[in-house]
């Protein structure tokens, strides 16, 4: 047997249709490996049925209307979400990460149930079913340009839809009295208060040069650009981070003070700010947009610490926008991470603090309420000792 997929040839996904056997490229962000047994789905086929199907694994490939689709896979979300509500935890987590970690396995569950839609796509990203919008933008956006045609989630393309309103819309940024356009892949700046923190802190005297360590949108980099830092280096990993950062930072008229260069961490050189939000939580992502919210092994934490001092120009300071939720979620013991600045040779010259202000915060009925009521987000100002 062949197998799916090499570096080289991306994977393929395969069914019988009309006693053909039939396959295309397969495509999915989140990394999952195309279904082994594909049923053809159309508007005929029951919500019950078809939410049995994929609870066992098996994917639907769409064949009729595309709204119905739509409306098929709402009906699935909501059986997906009452059976977790009645499903009784076989035992009472032990301890806040415990209960996080069993929050996590459930979401990726119903995450793989829900992604058992498919839907066909040509190779211009036209979708060939009744009534399907023109998704092209959306498809080029985050993909590039099309080649062949493909199979992929119906959940997935309503990531790319709405993806692609973040990026032709914005988020408005009340620092920087202006509109951020977040790519798809990378994380939008809605936490407003982190960038509140960059704006107020005290700036170290004389700062000719920042670095803006994982940049992601820009939106940091444009700000201390904006306070007046005479020059920024902004770096990031992913391509599609520098892609989005280029383009804010050209709309918002900074490109000439900012240079956006792909590095793993930091530049070369020392400067006299060295700016990072790195993931807040300790674990595995689970999609590339994930990226931004977890850090497998404190990586991105780690190494920023560790390396910090080497780039800190004389009387310099390095800025960690951190928030605690992963302590109140018992994911990192603030202990660990205080032993972490230690170890990198640095001391805190001061801690600014703010509490959060998004909805899931004062939501009572989120399973992380209790951590996410007492999540302070900080920004630490760190020199070399």
């Amino acid at each position: 047997m062949q197998p799916e997929h090499t570096a080289d040839a991306p994977a393929r996904i395969h069914w019988t249709e009309e006693g053909q056997p039939r396959s295309a490229r397969w495509r999915s962000e989140s990394g999952m490996p195309p279904p082994k047994k594909v049923v053809i789905a159309d508007d005929k086929t029951p919500a019950d049925v078809a939410y049995r199907l994929a609870c066992e694994g098996t994917a639907l490939l769409w064949r009729g209307d595309f709204h119905n689709a739509r409306q098929l896979l709402q009906a699935l979300a909501r059986r997906a979400d009452h059976k977790g509500g009645r499903a009784k935890p076989a035992k009472v987590p032990a301890s806040p990460a415990d209960a996080f970690h069993l929050h996590r396995q459930a979401q990726s569950q119903r995450a793989r149930t829900l992604a058992m839609l498919l839907l066909p796509f040509e190779a211009d990203y036209s979708v060939p079913l009744r009534r399907a919008p023109d998704v092209k933008q959306a498809c080029n956006e985050a993909y590039g340009r099309g080649d062949e045609p493909f199979v992929a989630s119906m959940r997935e393309l309503l990531g790319l839809i709405g993806a692609h309103e973040w990026r032709k819309n914005g988020v408005e940024i009340p620092a920087l009295e202006a509109r951020i356009h977040p790519h798809y892949g990378v994380f939008s700046p809605i936490r407003g208060e982190y960038v509140a923190l960059v704006a107020d802190a005290p700036l170290p005297p004389a700062c000719a040069l920042a670095f803006d360590i994982g940049t992601g949108t820009g939106v940091l980099a444009a700000l201390l650009a904006q306070r007046g830092v005479g020059r920024v280096v902004a770096t990031d990993m992913d391509a599609r981070a520098l892609s989005c950062a280029s383009e804010n930072l050209q709309r918002l008229g900074v490109s000439g003070k900012v240079e956006v260069v792909q590095a793993d961490l930091f530049p070369e050189g020392r400067a006299n700010l060295v700016v990072c939000n790195p993931p807040w939580l300790p674990g595995r992502p689970s999609s590339s947009i994930e990226y931004a919210v977890y850090d497998p092994d404190s990586r991105m934490l780690k190494g920023f610490l560790k390396g910090l001092a080497a780039h800190l120009a004389p009387g310099g300071e390095g800025w960690l926008i951190l928030s605690d939720l992963a302590e109140h979620l018992g994911l990192r013991p603030r202990e660990q991470l205080l032993a972490l600045i230690a170890a990198g040779g640095l001391q805190v010259v001061e801690r600014h603090d703010v509490r959060p202000t998004h909805p899931r915060a004062s939501d009572p009925t989120d399973p992380q309420h209790a951590a996410r009521a007492a999540e302070l987000t900080s920004l630490w100002r760190l020199r070399a000792l």
